[in-house]
């Protein structure tokens, strides 16, 4: 007893000590590990900030930048923290050295919680060869960067392969890594009939319920038992605990029975049923009745079956047979898989997407006005009548009926002539009329289109003003299903008129200064910023003026089209306005050229196919928004360069209808020598506010009636042979000016709709004079890494320099007059020129010394 004593007391002292399979150890280790990951985490999100400044001084794996305590580093945990994010980094496998901060907490995880080793050794290696890969294809894609994307070892494994096998063979041999790796990894079951992808989570589903249901099997045969019935017979174990196989059903002689499958409720319960194939699936209907009865008695089941969810259907004609997974069978009805198409693919193109959160201006910021509705003076109507009347019978000219219409500035009367009066007659009393009303621009139409009645078209004595927020909350212009609709005003009966610019399809405005030209020009124009999306609509302006258009300046992220050279996003310059018009050509032709590819004969048939995407952009094919040119002041630019300028606008008045291209064009004076024939014959619609004489109504109208017109937004309009008067409506400048405000502070486009660029003068892009003194003090910077990463691109530029886009614009533009970089081609950036680093600061040191 006293020596069995001694030894229990030796064993209970050294318990207390350390042992080096001792569990506290190793969880200390496992503690270390999961510490280490997030020191190294740290460490490697520095290295992303910091990795420029402190590679000079750790790029020599020399231990001074441990012990020297002089040397300074930017990284967040220190000479340490530097040494070794370098080390990872730098020197082993790259980006993809993040897979040591996955091993690490996973070697953590299982020395806590006392797992065996021997899986973590397996997702080692396999995490060995992960990191591997994907460090050769970081070095593949960025080999020109600075930034060590795939490490030593990535660099290393890259330039023995790209050597050995070339640039194709290497890429042949990845794609081939993937797909090997993919089929290692899921194991796709590939049939005739279709293809399709089983995991090994059908696999674990199986063999759980397998399990249940033989527990379930069981705990029948108990209940059985208990109840003193006769035995369950015994069955064979429906799945190999290893493979999931069933046992053939075999004679002793090794000969396969005959198979009767009898799928009665009565037979499954007493025998049930065995097929003679490899591979079975359980009787589900069984399972789901025996986790029935044992609900209450093992929770625990009930839970388990219910994170499987395989629906009861599986078994067919609702009973307990098996089915086999070597004739597999239509499962359609019940999915052990999902079979989900990629809908991103196929669904329509929206081109509203990129700013899918837009809003359009509130009719909030509109004016009102007091007397912007029909007052009725019933005097004022019995006086002119009679006047009429009087008038018309001291020529003996004799009616016999008369009815009025009242507009907002003009009332109309209609007046029916008596059996063989002549409206001849009337239409030479048209001055008499007037002076016996007082009334100054008294306009008879004979005979009313459309009627048989003449009208006598008398303005009003108090005179309502037609206010831009009337118009446009009107049902008529916001139920417009038109693709540009512009509301103009009101008729003389006082309906809103609303016209769609695609359909005119181009637009002639002329009328003398102060007779509401440019107001008409901005209703037009708020029109289209109140209907249509930016996406949909964009708009090109030439104002000679320079104060008319200014404010729409801002929207050059949102609707403004221009040169992609230009700083200015309104043209006022005469030559910069000849170059914009000859870019509108080309654009043009290129639209052209793609309604060509698509076989489409117009630009909502184009439209239409890419929405659809049965066009594709892969192709080339763009979605095409309209494009509307707005010209003010005509005047000045056809005296100021004549041919160039109608020479452009001839060609796009004949052909751009069809692409989507519109003008509108305003002059003051219409005479013959601005508005030619060539103009005249391509514009129908034509707006005349006042002129000053009958010559210029009938040069813009083929027909007089302009000069008798009473200002203030008082116009007509003629599309063909019709001739309509309308009241523009008013729309006041701070309130274009608000509404201009309020899509310039949304999000706009990340590049700005650029027409395509087009040659000077001398036949070459760009300015070519350009002196080292004149370039962007960063262009030298810029232009290293667009030669060294070979991807022109502004927004590359302004994405890596940190630059704001117009000044990232002016460096890709000195760059390309200097023969850097192509022409802008799209959305895709441009080639470079430069095939080197060395060849770029050799032509650079050139140019520094005045070459």
């Amino acid at each position: 007893m006293a020596k069995k004593s001694t030894k229990s007391a030796k064993r209970k002292k050294g318990s207390s000590g350390l042992k080096v399979n001792d569990e506290r150890i190793v969880k200390i280790v496992g503690v270390l590990c999961l510490f280490l990951s997030l020191y190294l985490t740290v460490a490697f999100v520095s290295y992303f900030f910091t990795w420029q400044a402190d590679q000079d001084k750790v790029l020599q794996l020399s231990s001074s930048i441990l012990f020297n305590g002089d040397i300074e580093v930017q990284n967040w945990l220190g000479r340490l923290g530097a040494f070794t994010s370098n080390l990872f980094f730098y020197w082993g496998f790259g980006l993809s050295s993040v897979g040591i901060l996955l091993l690490l907490i996973r070697l953590g995880l299982d020395l806590i919680t006392r797992q065996p080793l021997s899986k973590f050794f397996n997702q080692f290696l396999h995490m060995v060869l992960v990191m591997s890969f994907i460090s050769v294809v970081l070095e593949f894609i960025f080999r020109s960067s600075e930034f060590s994307w795939g490490g030593l070892m990535g660099y290393s494994i890259y330039s023995y392969l790209a050597s050995f096998l070339g640039q194709i063979g290497l890429v042949m041999l990845m794609i081939l890594t993937i797909l090997a790796a993919v089929i290692w990894v899921i194991n796709p079951i590939i049939q005739l009939e279709r293809i399709r992808f089983s995991t090994d989570l059908g696999s674990l589903a199986i063999s759980k319920l397998e399990f249940l249901t033989a527990w379930a099997q069981s705990d029948e045969e108990v209940k059985s038992t208990t109840k003193k019935s006769a035995p369950a017979k015994k069955r064979k174990p429906l799945f190999n605990e290893l493979s999931g196989e069933a046992e053939a059903n075999t004679d002793d002689d090794g000969t396969l029975k005959p198979s009767t499958l009898d799928y009665s409720e009565d037979k499954v319960e007493e025998e049930g049923i065995e097929l003679n194939l490899p591979e079975t699936l359980v009787n589900f209907k069984k399972a789901q009745k025996a986790k029935a009865d044992k609900a209450n008695q093992n929770p625990d089941l009930e839970l388990e079956l219910e994170e499987v969810n395989i629906p009861e259907s599986t078994a067919p004609a609702a009973s307990g047979a098996i089915i086999s997974n070597s004739v597999v069978p239509d499962m359609d009805s019940d999915k052990l898989y999902v079979e989900e198409d990629n809908k991103d693919d196929f669904e329509p193109y929206d081109p509203t997407k990129e700013l899918s959160n837009y809003t359009f201006p509130s009719v909030d910021i509109l004016e009102e006005y007091a007397d912007q509705k029909v007052q009725i003076n019933r005097q004022e109507l019995e006086e002119n009548k009679n006047q009429i009347i009087k008038t018309l019978l001291n020529y003996n000219i004799k009616i016999t009926k008369i009815r009025a219409t009242i507009g907002p500035t003009v009332t109309l009367y209609e007046i029916v002539p008596a059996p063989g009066v002549k409206i001849s007659s009337i239409k030479k009393l048209e001055d008499d009329i007037a002076l016996s009303l007082a009334a100054l621009g008294i306009r008879i139409i004979a005979p009313i289109p459309g009627k048989g009645t003449v009208g006598i078209e008398v303005p009003n004595k108090n005179k309502q003003i037609v206010s831009f927020k009337e118009v446009v909350t009107s049902e008529k212009f916001q139920n417009a299903k038109m693709d540009l609709p512009i509301v103009l005003g009101k008729t003389i009966s006082n309906e809103v008129f609303v016209a769609d610019l695609a359909k005119m399809p181009h637009l002639l405005i002329a009328g003398a200064t102060g007779q509401g030209k440019s107001v008409g020009i901005n209703t037009i124009l708020m029109s289209l910023l109140y209907k249509k999306h930016p996406s949909q609509v964009k708009l090109v302006m030439i104002d000679p003026k320079k104060v008319e258009l200014f404010p729409y300046s801002s929207l050059d992220k949102h609707f403004l089209g221009y040169l992609p050279n230009e700083d200015e996003t309104i043209i006022t310059d005469t030559k910069k306005a000849i170059k914009t018009l000859v870019s509108l050509t080309v654009e043009m032709d290129d639209r052209y050229d793609l309604l060509k590819k698509a076989r489409a004969r117009n630009i909502k048939e184009y439209n239409a196919k890419y929405v659809n995407r049965k066009i594709s952009p892969k192709d080339g094919h763009r979605f095409l928004p309209f494009i509307v040119l707005v010209i003010d002041e005509f005047a000045d630019l056809i005296m100021t360069a004549g041919k160039e300028i109608e020479l452009p606008i001839a060609r796009l008045a004949q052909l751009a209808r069809a692409i989507g291209i519109h003008l509108i064009i305003a002059t003051q004076r219409p005479s013959v020598k601005i508005i030619t024939g060539m103009i005249k014959a391509n514009f129908p619609a034509r707006l005349a506010f006042r002129v000053t004489s009958q010559i210029d109504s009938r040069t813009i109208l083929d027909a007089k009636g302009a000069e008798q017109l009473i200002g203030k937004g008082d116009m007509l309009l003629t599309v063909g042979s019709d001739i309509i008067r309308l009241q523009c409506a008013f729309v006041d400048t701070p309130e274009v000016e608000e509404a201009i405000n309020h899509i310039a502070g949304q999000k706009g486009f990340l590049e700005p709709f650029h027409l395509p660029e087009v040659a000077d003068e001398n036949g070459e892009m760009g300015d070519t004079n350009l002196k080292w003194s004149d370039l962007d003090p960063l262009f030298e910077e810029a232009a290293r890494m667009v030669v060294s990463s070979q991807h022109g691109s502004t927004s590359n530029i302004q994405r890596k320099m940190q630059l704001g886009y117009n000044r990232a614009g002016r460096i890709m533009d000195q760059m390309e007059a200097l023969g850097i970089v192509g022409e802008a081609n799209g959305s895709k950036p441009r080639k470079v020129l430069f095939v080197s680093e060395v060849e770029l600061l050799n032509y650079i040191d050139h140019l520094k010394a005045g070459g």
